[in-house]
Order: structure tokens, then C-alpha cells, then sequence
């Protein structure tokens, strides 16, 4: 018992010096020029009870409930959706790739007729092209699952 009331009995000593140049320095040792600082304690709270945990409801415990026929018709209108935006994602990724397929560098010709490529410029192009095509896919990849999971 003795030790653990000791935290509560110790207290240290706070001094604060001030330098020529104005710079405050804190120290729990006395130097020269130091003013001792008196502070009051620190507040402390008690550490709190120990409860019961409650009981957890069930998740579907006070969720409102839909009728067959009503669910019926939303999962028709969200396979719709879903069907459509799938349609286009397709028209999206077949564009998507006849570009790539069809990109080729600039082309120039300087005033003595010499032909110059700007293949940096290609090469960005079909870059983005391919990521173009990559991010379509997998949003068809994610549609599909989408739809093979409705009944």
C-alpha cells in the first residue's frame, strides 16, 4: 500500500532560467539566475468502472422489412442497371482497344526533309491507353461478380 500511495507524495521541483538572449530553459535542477516555480498539482480522475458489456443486437434486429414482390422488383431494377452499365463498359473497352491499336507516333519533317518521330509522346499515348483498357476490364470483372450474385 505504502508504494503505491508514493506517486501520489512525489513531487519534483521545477525551475525556470531565463538566458541573456531571452531563451527559456525548464529544468527539476536549481541553476544560476533560476527562479523556483510553484505549480499546483495535476488533476487526476479515477479510473473508470468496470461494466457489464451489453448485449449486442442482432443486425437485423429493428431493420425494416420488405416484402417478396417489393425486393423482387428492386433486384430486376438494379440487375438493369447493372446490365447496362456492363453494355457499356464493353463499348468502352472494344474503343478503348481499336485506339491502342491504332495509335502510331507523330511524325515530322524538319526543312531539309530529314523525318523525325516523337516517340515520348507515343509511348505516353499508349500508356495511357493500356490503363485505359485495364481499368475497363476490371470494372466489367467487378460488374459480372455484381450480377452473378443477384437471384
Amino acid at each position: 500500500m505504502a508504494l503505491l500511495a508514493m506517486p501520489l507524495v512525489v513531487q519534483a521541483e521545477i525551475y525556470k532560467a531565463v538566458d541573456e538572449d531571452g531563451h527559456v530553459t525548464y529544468s527539476s535542477e536549481p541553476a544560476k539566475g533560476a527562479k523556483k516555480l510553484d505549480l499546483p498539482p495535476l488533476p487526476t480522475t479515477a479510473p473508470p468502472t468496470q461494466t457489464k458489456p451489453k448485449k449486442a443486437k442482432k443486425a437485423s434486429e429493428g431493420f425494416p422489412k420488405v416484402d417478396r414482390k417489393t425486393q423482387k422488383k428492386r433486384d430486376n431494377i438494379r440487375r438493369r442497371i447493372l446490365e447496362d452499365e456492363l453494355g457499356t463498359e464493353q463499348k468502352l473497352l472494344i474503343k478503348a482497344r481499336v485506339d491502342l491499336s491504332e495509335a502510331s507516333p507523330e511524325v515530322y519533317k524538319d526543312a531539309n526533309g530529314k523525318i523525325f518521330r516523337n516517340v515520348a509522346k507515343f509511348e505516353k499515348k499508349t500508356k495511357a491507353l493500356s490503363d485505359l483498357i485495364e481499368q475497363h476490364e476490371k470494372n466489367i470483372a467487378a460488374l459480372q461478380t455484381e450480377l452473378s450474385k443477384l437471384k
